[in-house]
């Protein structure tokens, strides 16, 4: 279909591949390719179900995220999502390596998701200031629950793929991913209704009969997140599931999204994230060594200059310490002193 995605047919399922080195990102590109091939597969009488995987070491580890702040270029996250979930034909998530933000939330568009062993799966949009914005908040408590649900959306963390087919998450887990996902899709060719996660109510209903019970859950969440807005955000997106419609409560979570994307917090914590990584890339011609260090000089003896100091001290590089007054370099040097004798 494109560089970044092909469509072959395995008899009568299609497989749909996106190959966006190094870790599949779901960028604009990668998007319009997989909807092109989505179309196509379900146009194609032949075809009786759709998988859905990546190539390389990982499945869609996540949104472009240098997309953000910039025009948004069709089609959008919800747009491929929407069309995945509204397939005729079975629509199975082939899932390795890291399934992460945006691209968890791909496959849970999918009417079914399956996994290799070792894959982790993860919504770590709360460590970007932002909450999921293609559904995230509103299939996945459908699917595991929202106590579980909360648990990965207020923390971030990955889980392992075993905790996720307790939990749900995950139909399947198999060896070999390429054969397994083929076979496994002629298994459910042929099912229906197709299970859609937005249709699934029993994991929420306890919390629908007793809302208190889930404002008492997202109580601990948001003391430990004072003065930030995502945590309270992802709670009041998730309260939707249970007061509101699916389609009411996702347009709400991407208005929420939104918000918190083009807001201050958001924006300072991606500039973390791109600046950390940019600072573990040193550009140096082949072959260049590091310079011997054979000697410091510390302008300033406060807590920061002092502690600098001992850095060096401790790795035997000898250190001139530098103040602007002789009664400073005291202080300086006695505080040095005090932590050497402690």
């Amino acid at each position: 279909m494109t560089d970044l995605v092909t469509l072959r047919r395995e008899g009568n399922i299609a497989v749909i591949v996106i190959d966006n080195p190094p870790v599949n990102a779901f960028s604009a590109a990668a998007r319009a390719g997989v909807l092109a091939a989505l179309l196509r597969a379900g146009d194609d009488a032949a075809i009786e179900a759709i998988v859905l995987r990546c190539a390389g070491r990982t499945f869609i580890a996540g949104a472009d995220i240098s997309e953000f702040g910039k025009p948004p270029q069709p089609p959008s996250f919800p747009e491929v999502i929407g069309a995945i979930e509204a397939c005729a034909k079975p629509v199975v998530a082939a899932m390795h390596g890291t399934a992460l933000g945006g691209g968890l939330e791909v496959a849970l568009g999918a009417h079914y998701r399956i996994a290799a062993p070792g894959t982790r799966l993860a919504l770590p949009e709360i460590k970007l200031g932002l909450i999921p914005g293609a559904g995230g908040t509103q299939r996945l408590p459908r699917l595991v629950g929202i106590e579980k649900g909360l648990a990965m959306i207020l923390s971030g963390d990955p889980i392992p793929v075993e905790e996720a087919h307790a939990a749900g998450l995950v139909d399947a887990i198999v060896d070999d991913l390429d054969a397994g996902a083929i076979s496994y899709a002629r298994d459910i060719a042929h099912k229906r209704p197709l299970p859609r996660a937005r249709d699934k109510s029993d994991k929420i209903a306890p919390f629908v009969a007793d809302p208190a019970a889930f404002e008492k859950l997202g109580q601990p969440y948001l003391k430990r997140a004072k003065g930030l807005n995502a945590p309270a955000s992802a709670i009041d997106a998730i309260r939707g599931v249970l007061t509101l419609s699916f389609d009411e409560s996702l347009a709400r979570e991407r208005a929420i999204f939104v918000a918190l994307r083009d807001g201050p917090q958001s924006k300072a914590l991606r500039h973390i994230f791109f600046a950390e990584r940019a600072a573990a890339k040193v550009d140096l011609p082949a072959g260049v060594k590091a310079r011997k260090v054979a000697r410091v000089a510390v302008i300033g003896a406060g807590t920061m200059g002092g502690g600098i100091a001992m850095s060096f001290a401790n790795a035997g590089i000898p250190v001139r310490l530098i103040e602007l007054s002789a009664e400073a370099l005291t202080r300086g040097r006695d505080a040095i002193a005090k932590n050497y004798r402690s």
